[in-house]
């Protein structure tokens, strides 16, 4: 399948934002051409061979020249180890994601609660059931088409549901996706008394997701885990999954909470 090339004027004008869009792009293919990501991101070549160059130059890309490739260089890796001790990634809680995936057969995730938003921050996967993709565009700009979105909107109280939902208006991603503020709170209500949010291919066709919060100590809202894979292999095993990504949402949450004392 041949991917549709994005135009850089989209969020993707300035240069910043073009070499965001290559090391995201790089990171979710584990490397790629120069031309692979001209095409992706419907840049100019010689614009491809610029930015990258200045990104090798800056250690955050490596070019494999027996390949024509490129891939993530050390000190985006740095970056990345730093981040997960700023967030509490520890390895006790990136084991339990990975265990989630292994236990399950569908791709992890995890969430945390920063700035307002849950950001993800882990995702362990297999080329049996990859992440979903892709989850750099605007992925947490629709908050009410995803399991995770999903969490957040059904913790917070109706002034702030409000106002979030103000910054992030009901937009459709596929023929799934719930528009109708009524039918979304009645579902929000749902998410809070069972405690589980599902979405089923309202934010990509062929995929369906399954989150759980992780809570602190009071309560209050920490992070979520979340599993994803094509809608038939869910079908049948829901209780199942519901009770391990609780099991694993406890988990996290007493490792997070224990690296918070």
């Amino acid at each position: 399948m041949v991917e549709q090339a994005r135009s850089p004027d989209q969020s993707r004008s300035g240069p910043v934002e073009r070499t965001l869009a290559i090391l995201e792009l790089v990171a979710e293919r584990g490397g790629a051409g120069a031309r692979e990501v001209a095409n992706a991101l419907g840049l100019p070549l010689p614009t491809v061979y610029r930015l990258t160059k200045d990104l090798v130059d800056s250690d955050y890309l490596v070019h494999i020249r027996s390949e024509g490739r490129y891939e993530l260089g050390y000190k985006l890796h740095r970056l990345g180890l730093a981040l997960h001790r700023q967030l509490g990634l520890s390895r006790p809680v990136a084991r339990e994601i990975a265990a989630l995936h292994e236990s399950t057969g569908f791709a992890a995730y995890l969430a945390l609660y920063r700035g307002g938003e849950l950001v993800l921050v882990h995702v362990v996967d297999s080329p049996d059931c990859p992440r979903l993709k892709p989850l750099r565009f605007g992925f947490h700009e629709v908050p009410h088409s995803t399991a995770f979105g999903k969490i957040l909107l059904a913790d917070l109280d109706p002034a702030g549901r409000d106002l979030f939902l103000a910054r992030h208006p009901l937009r459709a991603l596929t023929a799934n996706t719930i528009t109708e503020r009524i039918t979304l709170d009645a579902e929000l209500e749902e998410v809070a008394r069972r405690g589980i949010s599902w979405e089923h291919e309202e934010f990509l066709p062929g995929w369906a997701c399954a989150a759980v919060p992780v809570r602190g100590g009071d309560s209050a809202l920490l992070g979520a885990v979340a599993v994803s894979a094509q809608p038939e292999r869910l079908t049948g095993v829901e209780q199942r999954v519901a009770a391990r990504l609780r099991q694993v949402a406890s988990r996290v949450g007493a490792c997070l909470r224990g690296s918070e004392t």
